[in-house]
């Protein structure tokens, strides 16, 4: 069957697009719509609309790697804006990228109410192909092509209206379409942009560059609109040049990577078989900051949550909390007042578990000690019915201990959730030996609903996530016993485009969260292994980070008035006085080496036990739970770029200054 088809009626073609799911631009609809473009000659208007959920909402990423295949769609969109016969679009859902551009090649656009417009391509690495930084600072103005084009921001119907970007908004936009009988006006391609100072640029570039943090895209993106300035002739093929240059670069081959491992990870094998219950009716235990966010989340979903606390006055405080957030996100525009008044009707704080007898799933989110989630289950296991799943949200603690003895051990599950849980996407789906493919495959369902990256986990200590943090804090440790510092650690790894160092993230975290781990773990550290107690120095002197006003730095006048420590340093040089370490400096490639082979290296560790089915289970969470920057791919993927041979150069290199303190991974020993 052809993707695109053309039906004339009394001389108004109408050319319909079919190509599921998202109508994207591969090169059957292209050469579809070039043949298209030829058979409409002669009748009065030429309505393009495309079928399914969404307009045309992107290119065929599946031809990226590939040579770019005639026709090319810059060609398509030429013809279609200089077709004698004009072309009107009917737009619906997503109009994002190749979709965006055929639509400014038409000759009137006319959308239905929720639809959004975009030019994402920044989000693969990449600049528009056909014509997408050229056209639209001619008709969305200048503002809005910056956001769409360099933060892939998505602009509604009415934003791309009151710019003069659309010429109507009809729900009944096909019969509107019929009955249009206007002149065309001046291709966009032959408008002229506005003017606008070049200090106005400037100003935006840098501030661009410095939200970039070392990501090329929005930056190239930004340069390009810029040659709207110059005639579309002269800057369209430029655009295209650079478009099919950057399709081959690492960036964009590291966020393609990205985007088909977060879908890659949505269905892991184990859930193959297993069939999703329904969950409308949740339980959340512990009404704190994680508990809170992971009732406003099950909220978001449509959910009915019922908030369970050890007394009334908790119960009250975490209701006021979920009220909370949910009154932020009324504020921000992300619900109406109509949404708010239902969310907030959907949930009941109480401090009796037996309100929670009809849910059909229960989640705790209370302080990480095993007595005191053991207690949890046992509470809930008495009310609740048995085939409803229970969860934990631990972060450390092994599920399996802290379910023994709870019956119907098919329904239990871990859920990690990442704090603030109503905003991170994260959420490690934690399996247990005895948890059913059908537990999993409802959890994978609603962690899609909760608009959640799921990733699925087996049982270890910190699970995926928490694991590689702890061993690339712990080698950023060793790294400060050795000679480097915090604020040469944590700007090395923010210049390689992480958001926070880690040092500054333990700082706004806290360092008595690490300090409990440690002391979790004394027991059972393996005796061989190197362990740097400046951290507990600092736990010592009541240096927890940024609550307590110092940390890893000083904070003065609050969170935004960080400050090189003099202690901190004293206390790191008097540590290796003590331990007899001679230090010495490290550049600032010594140390992303070595903190990024350490990462590569437990990630590789957690695929070989089985605790990961997959690197793109770990690159997913460390993008989507750690600040790992996406346009690299992630951990994992960083790696098989440099090089087995790189890697393992530098996990000598870290082992050499720590004998007897790191496992390497097979694929690394070399």
């Amino acid at each position: 069957m052809p993707v695109v088809t053309v039906e004339i009626q009394s001389q108004v073609a109408v050319v319909t697009i079919e190509n599921p799911p998202v109508n994207a631009t591969s090169t059957a609809v292209r050469q579809g719509l070039l043949d298209a473009v030829a058979s409409v000659q002669g009748c009065r208007l030429a309505v393009l609309k495309c079928t399914g959920r969404t307009f045309v909402a992107g290119g065929d990423m599946s031809e990226f790697d590939r040579p770019a295949e005639e026709p090319h769609l810059p060609d398509v969109v030429q013809a279609i804006e200089n077709s004698e016969t004009p072309f009107l679009a009917l737009l619906h859902g997503t109009v994002l990228g190749g979709g965006l551009e055929i639509a400014m090649g038409c000759a009137f656009r006319i959308a239905t109410h929720g639809t959004r417009f975009g030019l994402p391509e920044v989000n693969m690495g990449l600049v528009p192909g056909a014509g997408g930084t050229q056209r639209a600072p001619r008709l969305f103005g200048w503002e809005a092509s910056i956001d769409m084009a360099c933060s892939a921001k998505l602009l509604d119907a009415e934003t791309a209206l009151s710019l003069g970007a659309i010429d109507a908004i009809s729900d009944d936009a096909f019969n509107t379409a019929l009955a249009w009988n206007q002149s065309p006006p001046q291709p966009v391609s032959q408008r002229i942009a506005p003017a606008i100072e070049a200090e106005w640029f400037q100003e935006k570039r840098r501030t661009l560059v410095t939200r970039a943090r070392g990501q090329k895209a929005p930056v190239l993106n930004f340069d390009a609109l810029q040659w709207a300035l110059n005639p579309f002739p002269e800057s369209q093929p430029r655009e295209r040049k650079l478009h099919l240059k950057l399709r081959q670069s690492e960036e964009s081959k590291a966020l393609r990577h990205a985007f088909f491992a977060e879908r890659q990870v949505a269905k892991p094998n184990t859930i193959q078989g297993g069939t999703a219950a329904d969950i409308a009716h949740v339980a959340v235990v512990g009404g704190g900051l994680m508990g809170a966010g992971i009732a406003t989340t099950f909220l978001f979903a449509g959910c009915s949550v019922c908030l369970i606390e050890q007394n009334e006055d908790a119960a009250r405080a975490g209701n006021d909390r979920v009220l909370s957030l949910l009154e932020g996100a009324r504020k921000r525009g992300k619900i109406n007042n109509e949404t708010f008044s239902e969310f907030s009707s959907k949930l009941t704080a109480t401090a009796n578990y037996s309100d929670a007898a009809d849910v059909d799933l229960a989640i705790e989110a209370v302080f990480e000690d095993l007595t005191v989630k053991q207690q949890v289950f046992e509470e809930l296991a008495a009310v609740v019915g048995d085939r409803a799943l229970l969860a934990t949200n631990t972060s450390y603690l092994d599920p399996r201990e802290i379910f023994e003895g709870i019956a119907n051990s098919e329904r239990l599950i871990g859920l990690h959730f990442f704090s603030p849980a109503h905003i991170m996407k994260l959420l490690e789906v934690v399996r247990l030996p005895t948890t059913s493919a059908n537990t999993l495959a409802t959890a994978f369902a609603l962690a899609k609903r909760l608009k959640k990256v799921a990733v699925l986990s087996g049982i270890c200590d910190g699970f995926i996530g928490n694991r590689m943090l702890a061993a690339y804090r712990r080698e950023a440790e060793y790294l400060l016993a050795d000679g480097a510092t915090p604020t040469q650690i944590d700007a090395a790894m923010r210049a390689f485009g992480m958001a926070m160092g880690p040092f500054e993230a333990q700082d706004m975290s806290g360092l008595q969260i690490a300090e409990a781990n440690r002391r979790r773990q004394d027991a059972t550290r393996d005796i061989n292994e190197r362990h740097v107690t400046i951290s507990d120095r600092l736990c010592g002197a009541g240096r927890f980070g940024q609550r307590s006003g110092k940390g890893w730095y000083d904070y003065p006048d609050g969170p935004k008035s960080k400050t090189e420590s003099q202690t901190v340093l004293d206390v790191i040089k008097s540590y290796a006085q003590d331990q007899g370490i001679e230090r010495r400096e490290f550049s600032t490639q010594d140390i992303q080496n070595q903190l990024l082979a350490v990462l590569a290296n437990e990630g590789a560790q957690i695929v070989e036990e089985g605790i990961a089915e997959n690197d793109a289970a770990v690159d997913m969470v460390k993008v989507q739970g750690y600040g790992f920057p996406r346009w690299t791919g992630g951990p994992m993927h960083h790696a098989d770029r440099t090089g087995t041979q790189h890697i393992a150069a530098a996990l000598r290199s870290v082992s050499s200054r720590s004998p007897g303190s790191w496992k390497i991974a097979k694929r690394y020993q070399t």
